[in-house]
C-alpha cells in the first residue's frame, strides 16, 4: 500500500520562561505593550503534521510519501527523515524561504506565547500523481499549505483513492464550500471535538448530515479516547495505557499514524482506531512530537494489552 502523508514541515524551536508572563504585563498599558523575557535557552525539535505522522509511519514499518514544502533550512530535518527511510520526492524544496517555525515560550504557570512563520509552507507542494494506483494507495490531507488541502483532495476523489481529512488547525482559514468539497468524498474525517463543533459550524451541518458526505468520522477525546461514528452507529474506543504522561503534544498525530497503518493493513475502522491509540500512548511518553520511539513487537504488545481480541 503507497501512502501519501500531506501536510506540514516545520521546527519546533521552545523556550522556556522562568517567571510568569504576567508579572512583566501591566494591565494598564496593555495598549502600548513593549515586553522581552530572557529565556533559559532554546531547544529545536522537527514538528509539522506530515513530518509527524510519517515519523510515526515508519516507526510502524510503513514508507509514506510526505507531500509539503520546505525551506532553505530544510538539511538538518532532511537527514533526520532520510535516517528513517523517508521518501522525499513530494517535498518542494523553496530556495528563497525558511522552513515553518513554530517559536513557542512557555512561563512557569504554563502559559505560552507562540509565533509562528509559515515560511515555504506558503507555497503548496504541487506533487503529481500520474502513475497512481487508486486501489493500492491511501492518503491523508492534514492541516498545511491550504491550495494542497484543497487540490489533493479534488485529485484523489477524481482518482477514486481513499483518503483521510484531517483539517485540524486550518478550519479558520478554509471556507465552508472549501470544507464540505473536501469532506465529500473522502473515506473517514477526522478531529477533535472542538475543531468539530468548528467544522458544524462553518458547514451549518450537524453530524449525522456530515456522515451522508463522508463514510465514517473519528472524533478524538484525549484521555477519553476516541469515538467512531458511521451511519450505523458509534463505538467509544478508549485511550491506551502510557508507562508515563509527559506531553500530549504530538499525540494526536500519533493516533493519526497509528490509523493509517491499520487501514493499510486492511483492518476495520475500530481495529484502526485502537491502533491509533496505542501508537498515541507512546508520543504522550515525551517532550516533543517526534521523540518517542518503539519496535514493531512492543507495539503489538501494547496493542493487544489495551485492545484484547474478543
Amino acid at each position: 500500500m503507497k501512502i501519501f502523508v500531506s501536510g506540514s514541515l516545520a521546527y519546533d524551536r521552545i523556550m522556556d520562561f522562568p517567571g510568569r508572563f504576567s508579572d512583566h504585563i501591566l494591565p494598564d498599558k496593555i495598549h502600548v505593550l513593549n515586553v522581552c523575557f530572557t529565556v533559559n535557552g532554546l531547544k529545536e525539535k522537527f514538528g509539522g503534521t506530515a513530518g509527524n505522522i510519517a515519523y510515526s509511519l515508519a516507526l510502524l514499518g510503513e514508507e509514506p510519501i510526505i507531500l509539503a514544502a520546505a525551506g532553505k533550512d530544510f538539511d538538518r530535518y532532511e537527514t533526520w527523515l532520510r535516517e528513517r527511510h523517508l521518501s522525499l520526492k513530494g517535498v518542494r524544496r523553496i530556495a528563497e524561504e525558511l522552513t515553518a517555525g513554530a517559536y513557542i515560550t512557555t512561563d512557569k504557570a504554563d502559559n505560552q506565547i507562540t509565533g509562528f512563520n509559515p515560511g515555504a509552507m506558503k507555497y503548496p507542494s504541487s506533487f503529481t500523481f500520474d502513475s497512481l494506483d487508486p486501489k493500492e494507495s491511501l492518503g491523508i490531507i492534514a492541516p498545511g499549505n491550504l491550495q494542497d488541502m484543497v487540490s489533493y483532495a479534488r485529485t484523489w476523489q477524481e482518482k477514486g483513492m481513499a483518503y483521510i481529512f484531517d483539517p485540524g488547525q486550518s478550519i479558520p482559514a478554509l471556507s465552508a464550500d472549501q470544507l464540505m468539497a473536501a469532506v465529500t468524498g473522502s473515506s473517514l474525517l477526522i478531529s477533535n471535538d472542538y475543531e468539530l463543533e468548528m467544522i458544524m459550524r462553518t458547514t451549518g451541518l450537524k453530524k449525522a448530515q456530515l456522515l451522508q458526505h463522508t463514510e465514517a468520522m473519528i472524533t478524538t477525546l484525549g484521555e477519553d479516547g476516541s469515538l467512531v461514528s458511521t451511519r450505523n452507529g458509534e463505538i467509544k474506543i478508549a485511550a491506551a495505557s502510557a508507562s508515563q504522561v509527559l506531553d500530549p503534544t504530538g499525540a494526536g498525530d500519533a493516533y493519526r499514524a497509528g490509523l493509517i497503518k491499520g487501514l493499510a493493513m486492511k483492518k476495520d475502522l475500530t481495529e484502526a482506531a485502537g491502533m491509533g491509540a496505542a501508537c498515541a500512548s507512546y508520543a504522550v511518553e515525551c517532550h516533543g512530537t517526534q521523540e518517542h520511539g518503539f519496535t514493531q513487537e512492543a507495539f503489538w504488545k501494547r496493542y493487544e494489552a489495551n485492545f484484547p481480541a474478543g
